[in-house]
């Protein structure tokens, strides 16, 4: 037999454990009502959004925890390591991908074809929730016909993304101590932290926004008719001139200096 907790059980709790549990439910009310409006807003058939887990593939991986539009039960629950499949692999680059024909794409590991065959899906987006280098989640967006996914759908699902990660951020802070305010910058340290920007070319700004989406060197290649050489010796360039690493730091670069318009 199980009793209601009381006042005083209740009070018992810490403070600790109250922010998780408040962050917790905060995180799975904000993902699921991403997955709802990915269907509602966007047009999409299917929406599905993957949570990172501790147990999966070593930590190199999610499960798909919420979902809306499945007919099926095989996408509930299922474990995606990183680099597996479209979701997979947008966790692991930290960036969108998608394919007009899940099915017949063949940049992409078809792990889960039995999956999505069951819930007769074809087009797929998958956007990452990343904020501050930490990818809190995947959504995936799917069609249950063939569509090229235009700038417009793409866009509308990666602001949905975007303010999700605003909500996730926030409800994860709560379980942080407030932390000291940082000193008042100098106008030297101010200049110090701000490097000498390079103007991009229009051929390396518009490789760089390609690049943005998701998009391999061999499609931006396709797409803009040039060698996959050619556009890595773009995107190299515009990371020498950027002061970044690699594709992450480079995509998170630009847009925080507006050259994604």
């Amino acid at each position: 037999m199980t009793t209601a907790p009381t006042a005083s059980t209740r009070g018992a709790e810490a403070p600790d454990d109250l922010a998780a549990r408040a962050a917790g439910l905060v995180r799975d009310a904000v993902l699921g009502d991403l997955a709802r409006r990915v269907v509602a807003d966007c047009g999409a058939d299917v929406g599905l959004v993957g949570v990172p887990e501790p147990g999966v593939a070593g930590g190199e991986g999610m499960v798909l925890r919420h979902w809306a539009g499945t007919r099926a039960d095989l996408l509930h629950d299922l474990q995606v390591p990183a680099g597996t499949g479209l979701g997979g692999r947008a966790l692991a680059e930290r960036a969108p991908s998608w394919a007009p024909d899940y099915r017949a794409d063949t940049t992409i590991s078809h792990h889960y074809d039995a999956a999505v065959i069951a819930e007769d899906l074809y087009a797929m987006l998958t956007v990452p929730l990343l904020h501050d280098g930490t990818v809190h989640g995947v959504v995936y967006a799917s069609l249950r016909a063939v569509v090229p996914f235009g700038d417009v759908r793409i866009a509308a699902v990666a602001r949905l993304a975007e303010a999700a990660t605003l909500a996730l951020a926030g409800a994860a802070a709560w379980r942080e101590p407030p932390a000291a305010p940082p000193p008042a910058p100098t106008a030297a340290a101010g200049a110090a932290r701000r490097p000498p920007h390079t103007p991009l070319t229009r051929r390396e700004h518009e490789v760089l926004r390609w690049a943005a989406t998701g998009r391999t060197n061999p499609e931006i290649a396709a797409q803009l008719g040039l060698t996959c050489n050619t556009v890595t010796g773009y995107l190299k360039s515009a990371m020498h001139k950027l002061g970044v690493r690699n594709r992450t730091e480079l995509a998170l670069t630009a847009r925080e200096s507006g050259l994604l318009g």
